[in-house]
């Protein structure tokens, strides 16, 4: 055996016990975003012999949903305007000469609370007869759920979606209004029940509160009022306001949600509701948002905006009249150009519209023959 064969069997017999299997990380582990928002998750590869292949797969082997984006290198997954069926976990697998290592990312999709009680009221019930109320509430994360009269929190039997309420024998006191309220990070969703008990007091007396707009629209950084007006004798008390208006001076979309006006005198209880909806313009970003390419790869671009839906896209080639020969883009906001040419560098630009407004990202193209 010549001295040049012995280095070849040398040099592969190196590398065969010195390459190692890819370790690869993931940013972020877990994500939460609510439904319609987008997310995305990196697979960074930490070490390893090159080259190493990186594919995103679902852990059930269920395929990719359409709303699912690969970056154009395999690292970056993204998930524009999320549905509940996106959630779950989704894993990075990392592949080399030397073998292969998985890594996962979980993702949950938000949602505010639903409710709902049994029975429905108005319930009448005779003096001295049993009642008992079930308050059923959905939501992720899940809801606490919880009991009120004239506000005051109830004691209650729970189980793991259901708070029960029992009377076990109901005296004229026990008539009024009970609410059933269920509250998570997302917001909050109340029932009421009037309790009506046959053979007692009456409440002729009883507060009586109303809203002026069951609904509400406003755009962020704007101001809201929302009145409120109470019947009753003696005045109920209102407890949101003492002019019995709510003023929010430069709202956000965190102020989205149910806001409720309390009035309450000696003779009972009332509520009544507010729906705020706050719509925010975009905010837009493009990935990658630089990306160097030789001629003839293909150039793939996302374009992801957060804020009040529906959101259209518009992809453009700054200082250019025109787009690219073969420039395709999609409702979502992705551009994409096959075969890219030399002339194809330069900057593109994305807008992102809505009702309330509009704003721009940036991607920086570069095509050379040796990168």
């Amino acid at each position: 055996m010549d001295s040049s064969t012995t280095a070849l069997l040398l040099c592969s017999l190196l590398w065969t016990v010195c390459a190692q299997a890819p370790v690869v990380s993931v940013e972020p582990r877990s994500a939460g975003v609510r439904q319609g928002e987008s997310v995305s998750f990196r697979c960074r590869v930490v070490s390893g012999s090159q080259p190493v292949h990186l594919e995103w797969k679902r852990t059930n082997n269920h395929p990719l949903a359409d709303n699912v984006k690969i970056g154009p290198d395999g690292s970056v997954l993204t998930i524009a305007n999320t549905r509940n069926g996106n959630q779950g976990q989704y894993r990075c697998v990392a592949t080399n000469s030397a073998g292969r290592s998985t890594m996962m990312a979980s993702l949950t999709i938000k949602h505010s609370p639903k409710v709902r009680v049994t029975p429905a009221g108005p319930l009448r019930v005779r003096l001295g007869e049993p009642v008992a109320l079930e308050c059923h509430a959905t939501g992720r994360p899940r809801p606490s759920v919880t009991w009120q009269r004239h506000g005051t929190q109830l004691v209650t039997r729970k189980t793991e979606d259901t708070s029960t309420l029992k009377v076990a024998a109901v005296s004229s006191e026990d008539a009024g209004v009970y609410v059933c309220q269920a509250q998570n990070t997302e917001g909050v969703a109340e029932v009421k029940v009037e309790v009506i008990v046959e053979g007692g007091q009456g409440a002729a007396n009883a507060p009586k509160a109303t809203v002026s707009m069951a609904e509400v629209t406003a755009v962020e950084g704007h101001m809201v009022t929302m009145q409120c007006q109470a019947t009753g004798s003696p005045l109920p008390v209102v407890s949101w306001s003492k002019l019995r208006v709510l003023t929010l001076t430069s709202v956000g979309r965190q102020d989205s949600g149910q806001y409720i006006c309390n009035a309450t005198n000696t003779h009972g209880y009332s509520q009544a509701y507010t729906q705020l909806e706050v719509d925010s313009p975009p905010y837009t970003t493009s990935l990658p948002d630089q990306v160097r390419l030789r001629p003839g790869d293909t150039l793939r671009l996302q374009c992801l905006a957060h804020g009040s839906h529906p959101i259209t896209f518009h992809w453009t080639r700054v200082g250019r009249a025109g787009m690219p020969a073969g420039a395709e883009t999609s409702k979502d906001g992705q551009l994409l150009i096959g075969q890219v040419k030399l002339n194809d560098s330069g900057t593109y630009k994305c807008v992102a519209t809505n009702h309330v407004g509009s704003s721009e990202a940036l991607a920086k193209v570069t095509v050379k023959c040796e990168l």
